[in-house]
């Protein structure tokens, strides 16, 4: 296993074709501020870019998986002009989309507070493990904010209908409630998050990485569109690529003939 830190608030561990991006931030619940933003965000483009990493898993330090904002940090953005504020919220919004759109599967591994942002986190993520007495919250309002940069991931998980609640009002739920909403996908007790989630991530691991990344293009491509002519002739002309490609041909050839594929 290879491991170094990013800032110190940033850990990536790595054991091809796996790799653990840690917030590192214990102390402070793994809360946001501007340093955690710009290292996780440069972490993901150097995960996005090596090709031994075929599933990344993002958990927490500590006692929390993200708290949301740290308050030090939001204190200073009170000073902060229009401008300054909207820089910040760039930065994160890049961060969130570079997630969302990262080209292999995602893993997320929550537990205790999944706070603010830390939910927008679990929103971005693929599949999300949380443990039995992980808390979730979108706790904005409660401020005097909106939950705006995140929103997009989150209402995509859990709709517009669940996001009347819990937005507007800062209303902490369970795992349970959690799952239950579309957010998480399992609730394992707290010993068995990151074994859960290994074993996930083994299973992922086993696919062709081309047709991951291609099935997450389709997913955001496809999903919630009118099933019309445009729609049934781009999904036609996907596969029929797919399968003239190297890996689609290797697939294919390796299940005809019994065999493991190349990519493992």
């Amino acid at each position: 296993m290879r491991r170094r830190t990013m800032d110190d608030v940033i850990e990536v561990s790595a054991t091809p074709p796996l790799a653990t991006l840690w917030l590192n931030r214990p102390e402070k619940h793994n809360a946001f501020d501007d340093k955690l933003i710009a290292a996780l965000s440069d972490a993901l483009d150097e995960l996005a870019a090596r090709d031994d990493v075929r599933v990344l898993m993002l958990a927490g330090r500590g006692p929390s998986f993200c708290a949301g904002g740290d308050l030090a940090w939001m204190q200073k953005s009170v000073a902060y002009s229009e401008e300054e504020n909207l820089a910040d919220a760039r930065a994160l919004a890049q961060m969130m989309h570079k997630l969302y759109r990262f080209p292999k599967p995602v893993i997320g591994l929550a537990h205790g507070a999944v706070f603010g942002g830390g939910v927008g986190l679990a929103a971005c993520c693929d599949v999300v493990v949380a443990s039995q007495t992980a808390r979730f919250c979108l706790s904005e309002t409660r401020l005097g904010l909106i939950p705006s940069v995140i929103a997009p991931y989150v209402l995509e998980k859990i709709g517009s209908s669940a996001a009347r609640r819990y937005f507007l009002g800062a209303e902490a739920f369970s795992a349970g409630v959690a799952q239950e909403l579309g957010l998480v996908h399992e609730v394992v007790d707290e010993l068995e998050v990151e074994e859960t989630a290994t074993r996930l991530a083994e299973l992922f691991a086993r696919n062709g990485p081309s047709a991951m990344r291609e099935a997450k293009a389709l997913i955001r491509d496809a999903a919630n569109r009118p099933i019309d002519d445009a729609l049934r002739e781009d999904t036609a002309r996907r596969i029929a690529r797919i399968r003239v490609g190297e890996e689609g041909q290797e697939g294919l050839a390796a299940f005809l003939e019994k065999r493991a594929p190349r990519w493992r």
